[in-house]
């Protein structure tokens, strides 16, 4: 029932907008960036092959952004991930490579001309850290006593099936998730489950969710569809150009083999439809359309370094 008032609470708001259908703009918003082992995100690729193509430190970690992206219709302010945040203590934040000492979401929000509490809605493709602990408040905030996610304003959108797994994790993957985290999106009264046998239609159809197994059961991709362009949010099923080539797996996906098809059959819709491909953790690129080459690789065409209102 929750579920079924939250998209009627935004059909209702939408039809008090004048004018239906405004611009739709796409921003890029740039959160913490990380450092992770290059070894476990090519686990398959030798490092020889790896290296040539990212930025790597003298620990032989890879440099990857925690990018979200923001969606403004009718409106509204949609931001699709919350990135990594800072409420790692000292020893966690240097083992995950994270360098920042501020939540790089919130300022560049505010690049944008967006406060927290203009944020309607949060999609969280799935709740590992670095996808969802830029709710939380920083280290030093929490062991002060706050601990009140941010986007006090918005529901909070995740998939039913990666709820249940990030509430029930399995060993390999249980340091993934933030019990805190899922502790306060609980309690907020604003948490929306999204089913992958109920998927919602909003905005004229305009905004709905395709889901994917391989990395995290349940992950949910947000596929949304402007005038000119449909936008799909990989996520961590692809988390940026190098994981293109089909074989390119990594050492945090559950079912590689299930990743690959799953990444084919996106990948083939993305070129018969001419869909623009987000990323998340590529240093590089923050979107790029897809292609097949004559050997039949996939790779990237016009790739954007940076979104910034975007018509779509």
């Amino acid at each position: 029932m929750r579920l079924q008032k939250f998209w009627l609470d935004v059909v209702k708001f939408i039809t008090t907008v004048q004018n239906p259908m405004p611009d739709i703009q796409l921003t890029a918003i740039e959160g913490n960036h990380q450092w992770l082992d290059g070894g476990s995100m090519f686990v398959n690729v030798p490092r020889a092959i790896w290296e040539k193509g990212v930025t790597v430190d003298e620990r032989r970690r890879i440099h990857l952004f925690c990018r979200a992206v923001l969606i403004q219709c009718v409106g509204l302010n949609i931001l699709c991930e919350a990135s990594i945040g800072n409420f790692f203590e000292p020893k966690l934040k240097d083992r995950f490579g994270v360098e920042e000492s501020d939540n790089m979401l919130l300022s560049s929000l505010q690049k944008a001309g967006v406060s927290p509490e203009d944020i309607n809605i949060v999609i969280l493709s799935h709740l590992h850290f670095d996808h969802a602990g830029g709710l939380l408040p920083s280290y030093a905030e929490i062991q002060a006593g706050n601990t009140e996610l941010h986007f006090p304003n918005a529901r909070y959108v995740v998939g039913e099936r990666a709820w249940r797994r990030a509430k029930n994790p399995h060993y390999r993957d249980r340091a993934s998730f933030v019990p805190l985290l899922l502790e306060k999106l609980e309690s907020s009264g604003r948490l929306v489950k999204v089913g992958e046998h109920h998927l919602p239609g909003i905005l004229e159809d305009r905004l709905t969710f395709r889901f994917s197994d391989g990395h995290t059961p349940g992950q949910m991709h947000t596929v949304f569809r402007g005038e000119k362009h449909t936008v799909v949010f990989a996520g961590d099923l692809i988390p940026g150009t190098p994981w293109l080539h089909l074989p390119v797996t990594m050492g945090y996906d559950r079912y590689p083999e299930q990743l690959i098809d799953e990444k084919a059959k996106l990948l083939n819709e993305a070129i018969a439809s001419d869909c623009l491909m987000f990323f998340t953790h590529d240093s590089q690129v923050a979107a790029c359309w897809v292609q097949r080459d004559e050997k039949g690789k996939f790779g990237p065409s016009n790739s954007l370094s940076q979104i910034q209102k975007m018509p779509i």
